[in-house]
Parts: C-alpha cells; sequence; structure tokens
C-alpha cells in the first residue's frame, strides 16, 4: 500500500514545477541586471486575479536576500475593506542571473514564474511581467504614470503573444503611496 505515496509526489514535483514556467512563444529578456531591477515598482496595470482583486496604489518592492535571492513586498489598498494589504515572498533565477526569469513564492514551498518578458533595458523605468501562463500579466513602472505610447506598446507586445489584454484593470494611484505597513 505504499506505492501510491511515490506516484503523488511525482505527480505533485510535476504539477508544482509547471507552474514556474513560461507562456508558449514567450521569451524572458536577457542581459538583465538585477541589481538595477531592485527598488521600489509601481503596478500601472494587471489581469484580474482573487490575490489582487480589489487593490488600488499597488507596489512591489524588491531587495537582495542573504541567501542570493530576492526579497518581494507586494502592497496595496483595499477601498472595501479601508486596510493597506501586504504579501512578503520570496523569488531565485530558475536559470541564469542576466536572463529575467525568475520563480516567486508567498506560499512556502509553492512557486509561480516571474517573466520579464520586455524591459526598458536603458533606465530600468518600466517592465512587462508574466506568470506561467497568459493569464498572468503586469506592467510595471518606477513611477505610477507611465506614457501612453509605452503602454500601447506594451499591450501590442502582450497580445501578439496571446494576452487578453482588453481585460486588464488600469490600478489607480493617490499620492502619496507609503513605503511601508505597519
Amino acid at each position: 500500500m505504499t506505492a501510491p505515496v511515490p506516484y503523488f509526489l511525482l505527480l505533485l514535483l510535476v504539477l508544482l514545477s509547471g507552474c514556474t514556467g513560461i507562456p508558449e512563444g514567450v521569451s524572458p529578456i536577457t542581459g538583465f541586471d538585477v541589481n538595477r531591477y531592485l527598488g521600489t515598482w509601481y503596478e500601472i496595470a494587471r489581469l484580474d486575479h482573487s490575490f489582487e482583486r480589489g487593490l488600488e496604489q499597488v507596489t512591489a518592492e524588491y531587495s537582495l536576500r542573504e541567501d542570493g535571492g530576492i526579497r518581494v513586498v507586494n502592497q496595496g489598498y483595499n477601498s472595501t475593506k479601508q486596510r493597506w494589504e501586504k504579501a512578503e515572498g520570496k523569488a531565485y533565477f530558475t536559470g541564469s542571473s542576466d536572463v529575467g526569469r525568475l520563480k516567486v513564492s508567498f506560499f512556502g514551498p509553492f512557486y509561480g514564474g516571474y517573466n520579464i518578458i520586455d524591459l526598458d533595458h536603458e533606465s530600468y523605468q518600466y517592465a512587462l511581467v508574466s506568470g506561467p501562463d497568459t493569464s498572468y500579466l503586469w506592467i510595471l513602472a518606477r513611477d505610477p504614470g507611465l506614457d501612453d505610447s509605452i503602454i500601447k506598446r506594451l499591450l501590442e507586445k502582450a497580445s501578439r503573444h496571446g494576452f487578453d489584454v482588453g481585460e486588464m484593470i488600469f490600478v489607480t494611484h493617490k499620492a502619496p503611496v507609503p513605503s511601508a505597513i505597519n
């Protein structure tokens, strides 16, 4: 009766490894410099998911961890509940550190794909990030506003790769956005 356990573990490993993937036909950026990516990013737009539903003023803060990974702190304001919500996680490169392909976890041993598929290589002012499939997409920027021509270009690229950009939620930001939540 112990035979099913190894099969279950194998199935679990296969399922978990699939969550750190990248959408078919999409490539992560190369020439990535993690030190330039660290700091605060504002969420400009996203595809809807339960873990961010109803949040405004969403930011992500990236910093280095002692173990070589990246500390991820996401926060947003839930106007329905009238409170700030915060989630802290960790991210690690899935391969070479000069490729924008990472796995991120907010829930113990469970990781999801974090794929930087477009980036302002010159000044690291905006990024287009996907999850493991085309149901996860974010536009991030260093400032709470981003030029419409850049947004349009990023959305066109995402659309060509099969993302449903008509469903993007554009995030409102009110100044000032707090740098930390107590």
